[in-house]
């Protein structure tokens, strides 16, 4: 049998509408010869915190309205993360800002990496962000991220202690990361690049599919 076909995920552990693409991302991997490169990056709000300075006033509405209802219909569960995976607050003009210590997002990202060079990248994406976007409070406590790891085959204790040990080189593939999603030809998450072409939101995996048929994608 040929090589599968492969596409790049560029994905962030803070947006929502990544977490609605990544069961359906899980599913062609498995269903279709084809490989997931999950190649996650920081959020907007960590790698261009100043567009929430530009936005319409508008915007926020309505992306919260949109956000429910597309789990609604894609019938997942959705609640946004306590806490969330980016610290943030308003300042006295009230502007919303990115806070310089970002804990969460950091050691997310970074596992997210491990996970990809273990060769779980896309089933780590899926358990972990169906822990964070699904309603577990306190999903950073506990044994809630062990327990979402488990269910990958990975060990989230080894991966910390790697974590710890490789934080610059981990930093680097982030930034590596970055690049190729600019190179790619967008800026937002989810992105899926195939070839010379962008694929961004979660309501275009159905013409991602449809091009890859085109492709000669098989299932397996």
């Amino acid at each position: 049998m040929s090589e599968p076909l492969e596409i790049d995920v560029f994905w962030s552990f803070r947006s929502p509408w990544s977490y609605l693409a990544t069961k359906r991302l899980r599913q062609l991997q498995e269903q279709y010869h084809l490989r997931v490169n999950f190649r996650p990056v920081y959020p907007i709000a960590v790698r261009t915190p100043e567009f929430f300075h530009h936005v319409d006033p508008l915007w926020f509405s309505y992306f919260m309205k949109d956000v429910h209802r597309v789990a609604e219909f894609l019938e997942l569960p959705f609640k946004w993360p306590q806490p969330d995976p980016v610290n943030q607050y308003v300042d006295e003009n009230g502007l919303r800002q990115t806070d310089a210590n970002q804990p969460h997002i950091q050691r997310l990202t970074h596992l997210g990496i491990l996970a990809e060079e273990m060769g779980k990248g896309i089933e780590f994406a899926d358990e972990i962000s169906s822990t964070i976007w699904g309603g577990t409070a306190n999903w950073h406590e506990g044994d809630h991220l062990e327990r979402a790891t488990l269910k990958t085959g990975l060990n989230l204790v080894e991966m910390d202690a790697l974590l710890a040990k490789e934080s610059d080189r981990l930093e680097s593939v982030i930034e590596k990361n970055q690049d190729a999603h600019a190179v790619a030809g967008h800026w937002g998450v989810p992105t899926v690049a195939y070839k010379d072409e962008a694929f961004f939101g979660q309501d275009r995996l159905d013409v991602l599919l449809w091009r890859l048929k085109k492709e000669g994608l098989i299932a397996r």
